[in-house]
């Protein structure tokens, strides 16, 4: 994939991918099946079948116009190389050693302070959403960023879905947790499972996002497959990898990284670029694919979308 890039840090959204190109995308992908299957000769058709996602026909999804970029979107090949999933490695070298999740079958839990628990497969859940692609900023901790087309849907679809009861204040969600797959959970120094949480004001935001896919495709293993939440105003660990089950809650919940460092990692982690790292600063941020460092904005440049969110909190620590 190309795309055209200027001179220049002030871009215009029109340089993310041209629609033809996406539309391309979609028949390729509707073909595949039958593709394997010609290639292989003699191989079992069964066998072929594994190879095509079972909801790849939902993508590309149409884009939603609303989230505008001021930059190219990151060549795929560097969003798909360049990876924090800290459960196969503590290392960004791990496309490699994520192909051995196992994404099917796959179910979620919806429980906690919610009006009946349920339990739902992935393939199910996904084809009672509407799927779009949006274009985000996601912004890294570690001062790096990406811009990505996410397909997925609303999470506030979901938490309409899973019907909270009035007194939930709070979702937590957890990341799957599987020895036998993923390597990194040998580090037993670390609290796993993976969890995170947001505000149900948070969560019903309309810019936070269930990501399930990306570069008008189903999510790559080593980037969250099957979903992800993408909530681009906040630093990039927020944004749960590999969801397994979403608790609703009255407590707000302890997050894998303030268990482990609460003084470097807070609960809310919005982006702010006078708001400084413990051990770095937070005022500029590395483009992935270039070498290029470019100003951070405050709440990532989202703050027309989230910052009424936070407007009467105070002492709370909002940002990392």
């Amino acid at each position: 994939m190309f795309f055209k890039r200027k001179r220049g840090w002030e871009l215009p959204e029109s340089m993310a991918t041209d629609e033809s190109v996406f539309l391309q995308r979609r028949k390729l992908i509707k073909t595949l099946g039958a593709g394997p299957i010609l290639l292989a000769g003699a191989a079992p058709a069964a066998a072929a079948a594994k190879m095509v996602d079972p909801t790849a026909d939902l993508y590309p999804g149409p884009r939603n116009e609303t989230y505008k970029l001021d930059r190219p979107l990151t060549a795929e090949k560097d969003a798909l190389t360049y990876n924090n999933f800290y459960e196969f490695g503590s290392h960004k070298k791990i496309s490699e050693a994520a192909q051995k999740l196992k994404i099917r079958p796959w179910s979620i839990k919806l429980d906690g302070m919610v009006e009946k628990e349920i339990e739902i497969d992935f393939d199910d859940l996904v084809r009672k959403m509407q799927i779009e692609e949006r274009l985000y900023r996601h912004r890294c901790v570690e001062a790096w960023s990406m811009a990505v087309p996410w397909s997925g849907f609303p999470f506030r679809a979901l938490v309409d879905f899973a019907k909270p009861l009035s007194g939930a204040k709070y979702v937590r969600m957890e990341t799957l947790a599987d020895k036998e797959t993923m390597p990194g959970l040998r580090q037993f120094w670390y609290p796993w499972p993976y969890t995170e949480g947001l505000s149900i004001a948070e969560a019903t935001n309309d810019l936070a996002f269930i990501a399930t896919g990306m570069y008008g495709k189903p999510m790559p293993k080593q980037n969250g497959a099957p979903l992800r939440l993408a909530v681009p105003w906040k630093y990039g660990f927020k944004s749960t990898k590999s969801i397994v089950r979403f608790t609703f809650t009255n407590k707000r919940p302890l997050s894998f990284w303030q268990v482990i460092q609460k003084r470097e990692y807070g609960f809310w982690a919005n982006v702010n670029p006078k708001v400084d790292h413990v051990r770095w600063s937070q005022a500029t941020e590395r483009v992935l694919g270039s070498n290029k460092r470019v100003p951070t904005l405050l709440y990532n440049g989202y703050g027309d979308f989230v910052a009424d969110l936070y407007k009467d909190m105070k002492g709370e620590r909002l940002f990392t």
